[in-house]
């Protein structure tokens, strides 16, 4: 199952990129391809297990599906403290 290592090293290219601040990460964007040979559901479902444990704190994938072959991270979404008008 190929998807548990995309899950895992999506996990460890965050930390790295991250740092300290992954513990604030509440969505993890992929664009998964409809042509990339990459299943979105079992995707997803490896993506929930990585990321329900330390440093994590329950972020959640945002997959989309665009036409061709592309498989990337397209963003993280950090919870911000700043409050409401930042």
């Amino acid at each position: 199952m190929h998807e548990l290592s995309l899950a895992i090293e999506i996990g460890r290219l965050a930390e790295e990129k991250l740092g300290p601040s992954v513990a604030r990460c509440v969505t993890v964007g992929v664009e998964v391809g409809t042509e990339s040979g990459v299943e979105p559901s079992a995707l997803e479902f490896c993506l929930e297990a990585v990321l329900s444990h330390p440093p994590w704190v329950g972020a959640k994938a945002a997959i989309t599906r665009p036409a061709g072959d592309i498989f990337q991270v397209t963003y993280f979404e950090i919870e911000d403290d700043d409050g409401p008008n930042d």
